[in-house]
């Protein structure tokens, strides 16, 4: 998941749900196959130019949106300083990172662990940003997402060699999406940038420290693109263009129709598209705890955010038939 809005929208239930549901289940589609597309590239690209190639073409695509909508670029230095930071924590760090977890686990398991973010949003804002505040609800859900963890880590098992460590990747990327959205919250909320312009700012600073720390990790220059399979090429075009360009446009429809905090519901859609393509498209396998795990997970996170209490308040009570 990517390009988290620091536009501050207020939550409406005014929009029927046929304006919004649709590009909702499309945003988690195209999120949840993304991970799909990384594991496909990891096969030929190192994870950080996969990343790198993801970055330059989502810039491309919201450049492209900018120049359409004739809108401008940041021009407050504090702003850019922020969009630095929120580039690095909030894209180039942890996209690398589920690269290099996919070479050591399957893409569906990847998707479970993208599913965390909520939970670790919660402690974060609370304890470092100061953006949120803690109930015994929110920490029961912490304590139920906790437990769902460790099922999908299947931490009864003693053996779990590369996997536990691909997973554990996948897990720290999910932690840098935990900071990266408080933080936006903290310092990017408010302003009078459009979402568009300031998506494209991140970007853009991710770009530039990815092609900086590419070739110094790699110790290698970027591979022609010519020289890499049709399924490689696009599967870089798909997480940039779809998955960091595309979605984005969708999310902010989304935010402004229905409010931010039910837009983020996109999460308990996501790991279900990560499964099911890693399944039909990849061949991969997947063991009986991993989902039930993820499952116990997206409960914390419904707890944690409220999410059945007000599904409980909204519905209507219809009196008995006498």
């Amino acid at each position: 998941m990517s390009g988290v809005s620091t536009v501050t929208t207020p939550d409406s239930t005014a929009a029927p749900v046929r304006a919004w549901l649709p590009t909702m289940v499309a945003l988690a589609a195209i999120w949840g196959c993304s991970f799909l597309f990384i594991s496909v590239g990891v096969r030929e690209l190192p994870p950080l130019y996969l990343a790198l190639g993801r970055v330059i073409a989502g810039s491309v695509v919201l450049l492209a949106i900018l120049a359409l909508k004739r809108e401008a670029l940041p021009r407050d230095p504090r702003l850019w300083a922020h969009s630095f930071v929120v580039g690095a924590i909030g894209s180039a760090i942890p996209w690398t990172l589920f690269g290099y977890g996919e070479e050591r686990i399957p893409s569906l398991l990847a998707g479970i662990w993208n599913g965390i973010t909520p939970l670790v949003v919660l402690p974060i804002a609370v304890l470092i940003f100061r953006t949120e505040k803690f109930s015994a609800q929110r920490g029961a859900g912490l304590l139920i997402g906790f437990v769902g963890m460790l099922v999908v880590l299947g931490a009864w098992q003693v053996n779990a060699g590369a996997d536990l460590l691909g997973q554990g990747l996948c897990m720290l990327a999910a932690v840098f999406y935990g900071l990266a959205i408080p933080y936006q919250k903290r310092f990017l909320a408010g302003t009078t940038l459009s979402g568009t312009a300031l998506s494209t700012s991140l970007l853009l600073c991710a770009t530039v420290q990815l092609a900086v720390v590419a070739p110094l990790v790699t110790g290698q220059a970027p591979p022609a693109p010519w020289s890499l399979s049709a399924k490689a090429v696009l599967s870089v075009l798909a997480l940039g263009a779809l998955g960091s360009g595309l979605a984005f446009v969708l999310n902010m429809r989304n935010i402004r129709l229905i409010g931010a905090s039910r837009s983020s519901m996109v999460t308990y859609l996501m790991p279900i598209f990560s499964i099911v393509v890693g399944v039909l498209v990849l061949h991969e396998h997947i063991t009986w705890y991993q989902p039930v795990g993820g499952l116990v997970v997206l409960l914390g996170v419904a707890v944690s955010q409220g999410v059945l209490g007000n599904f409980r308040r909204k519905i209507p009570v219809e009196a008995p038939a006498t």
